[in-house]
């Protein structure tokens, strides 16, 4: 496939089918060239979650390890990635070598006769960030029911993890039907915010219990009770917007994070 017969559209196409199914992706843009390449700036290709090419083009096999690589780095880390492929004279002359981090350039070596630079732009496309409700209470209804409005993807259930850096978060709205198990289940998970619906009174004599069933107390500590900003809300549709809040706070502070 040549650059000429790669559309927008066709990337669009692809990369809507692989949103719909909560698959990560990332899109790879050719930044710069030097010297003999068979792709040229503007080049583009969607690669999948193993960093394999799903649609586009990068041009020949001299950039492929290099771009697969940083695509997977890319996916775990949910960070962009820049690399730099080029012959080891020139790495040498720059003074570093492949696999060297300098500036936020990943450097890579180009073995291929043509002995060309390409500068490769990886962005990763996650999943959006996913909502776990555990509960079948009115204000369980009203989180699953708003939280695509604030960009999270409802799910009533835990599910395996997807290996990649999509963030995670669990709210117990059980309100007195499976307390236990609930908050048994969301503490074995892989999440990065608990919050349990309930006063602090109720939650403090749960969290007794599930000391008592080997459950570290710095883990149950972390568990936000009562769960949302205390915006003084009454309704199941004011408790879910107040938990809303508090986890749009919950994702930006993540994102500062890992800014710094």
């Amino acid at each position: 496939m040549t650059p000429a017969e790669i559309q927008s559209a066709d990337l669009a196409d692809v990369a809507q089918k692989l949103r719909a199914n909560d698959e990560p992706f990332a899109f790879a843009t050719i930044v710069r060239t030097a010297g003999a390449t068979a792709a040229k700036p503007g080049a583009k290709a969607l690669l999948g979650a193993d960093g394999t090419i799903l649609h586009g083009w990068l041009g020949g096999g001299c950039t492929r390890g290099a771009v697969k690589r940083a695509a997977v780095d890319a996916l775990q880390s949910g960070k962009p990635q820049l690399v730099s492929v080029a012959p080891e004279d020139l790495l040498e002359e720059r003074g570093v070598a492949a696999g060297d981090e300098v500036d936020g350039t990943k450097f890579a070596r180009n073995g291929c006769p043509s002995r060309g630079t390409v500068d490769i732009f990886i962005e990763p496309c996650l999943p959006m960030p996913q909502l776990v409700v555990l509960g079948g209470s009115p204000v369980a209804e009203a989180l699953i029911r708003i939280a695509p409005q604030f960009h999270w993807t409802p799910a009533a259930e835990i599910a395996n993890g997807t290996g990649t850096a999509r963030q995670k978060v669990v709210v117990i709205a059980t309100q007195g039907q499976g307390d236990m198990n609930a908050l048994t289940e969301a503490l074995q998970a892989d999440a990065q915010h608990v919050a349990f619906v309930g006063s602090k009174r109720k939650f403090a004599t749960l969290a007794d219990k599930l000391e008592a069933a080997g459950f570290d107390r710095s883990t149950i500590d972390e568990v936000k009770a009562p769960a949302g900003l205390d915006i003084g809300a009454v309704t199941p549709e004011e408790i879910a917007l107040s938990i809303l809040a508090e986890l749009v706070s919950v994702r930006r502070r993540s994102v500062k994070a890992d800014a710094v």
